[in-house]
């Protein structure tokens, strides 16, 4: 087992590559097998099913790192997905208290390739939101600011949040959160993305005038009048979900009128036309329930990340079931991960010398627990 020093791998990755998906199966299984209960493997909803087939444990980015982080048995995370979902179980699995019962060792995390990142957690990078805020001081109080930023981001706003009394969301929880932070202050700053924020808002009955978009690269009040910031109460950032934001009412008006009777189902995350146009959304916990609960024959339109429209369409052959688009998008930062990087990240995890090992700073991970804390007393 990792000793929680990243020493160069026994395990190179080229020739995993050559391995056919049998013999990387078998391998994956193999490493499992000896670590037993020590071991974790993480699949978020979005990946491939082969990697999925190998995860003891399914679901969305919080979720998982939950229930990895409940585990007493737990020594070591494999996290199948991306950057700042490895970050968030590095920071649940070695909070303080976990860390005191288990004699100061931490549990570790792995992600099996570390290019697994997230665009939409790129377009808010901490420098630019810290520098957003000293602007925004110059035009209206801070202190009439509740930072959120949604959970797709990565460790470094979520503390920013937590230095700031600020607060951590998901797709699930966005209409709670913003209903809290805007009992706390005048206004809220959501980040990254502006889609989930300008559709929460909105269905709370906020004005769109009110929800003017903060360009980080625009040269002043990011890019909004003094009035606009002044008359705020949703400041969104200019940050999207390349797949979500890729579906359009056009797309939704083809299937309606191809398949008489269709569903349309969809991901906040999608433009506030397509969220307005949809039968129904919900975040992808939702959208998993939603298609569960229908009865047999229901016909769908799904607009969220292609390998779970796939999975759905073939868990339930009893609903017709289409991916909401013309166009294939996939995650592809998601896509990175793969049978060759997880068995080799396993192998060298069992070697004792792990790749991809995530560990987040004491300072940085202590401020994100107070932001994600909040978000786990509204629940």
């Amino acid at each position: 087992m990792a000793s929680g020093i990243e020493a160069a791998p026994v395990y190179e990755l080229e020739p995993y590559r050559q391995l056919s998906n049998n013999e990387l199966a078998s391998r994956i299984d193999g490493v499992r097998a000896d670590l037993g209960r020590r071991l974790l493997i993480l699949g978020h909803h979005y990946q491939q099913d082969e990697v999925i087939a190998h995860s003891d444990i399914r679901g969305d980015s919080l979720r998982l790192s939950q229930m990895a982080a409940a585990s007493d048995e737990c020594r070591a995370i494999v996290f199948c997905g991306v950057h700042f979902m490895a970050e968030t179980a590095d920071i649940l699995a070695n909070q303080s208290e976990k860390l005191d019962r288990r004699d100061g060792r931490r549990v570790s995390v792995v992600l099996p390739d570390m290019a697994a990142g997230c665009s939409m957690a790129d377009m808010a990078e901490i420098d630019q939101v810290e520098a957003a805020w000293e602007e925004l001081g110059e035009s209206i109080d801070t202190n009439e600011i509740t930072p959120v930023t949604y959970i797709n981001s990565a460790a470094a706003l979520k503390a920013f949040c937590g230095r700031h009394g600020g607060i951590v969301c998901t797709s699930s929880n966005a209409a709670a959160v913003l209903k809290w932070a805007l009992a706390q202050t005048r206004r809220v700053l959501f980040f990254p993305d502006q889609h989930l924020g300008r559709n929460t808002a909105r269905s709370m009955g906020i004005e769109l005038d009110q929800m003017p978009l903060w360009d980080p690269y625009a040269e002043i009040r990011g890019g909004n009048s003094l009035a606009a910031l002044e008359s705020s109460r949703v400041l969104l950032w200019k940050g999207h979900c390349s797949v979500h934001q890729m579906f359009t009412t056009s797309h939704i008006q083809q299937f309606r009128e191809k398949y008489p009777g269709i569903k349309i189902l969809v991901h906040p995350e999608c433009p506030l036309e397509v969220f307005e146009a949809a039968d129904e959304s919900g975040s992808t916990g939702k959208i998993i329930e939603t298609v569960c609960a229908a009865p047999p024959g229901t016909k769908w339109a799904i607009g969220t990340e292609l390998h779970l429209v796939n999975r759905l369409r073939e868990e339930h052959p009893e609903q017709e079931i289409h991916f909401l688009s013309p166009i294939v998008c996939m995650c592809a930062t998601m896509y990175r991960i793969d049978l060759p990087h997880l068995c080799w990240s396993l192998e060298n995890l069992a070697a004792g010398t792990p790749v991809g090992l995530i560990e987040v700073d004491h300072d940085t991970s202590r401020w994100s627990l107070e932001a994600l804390n909040r978000m786990l007393a509204l629940s």
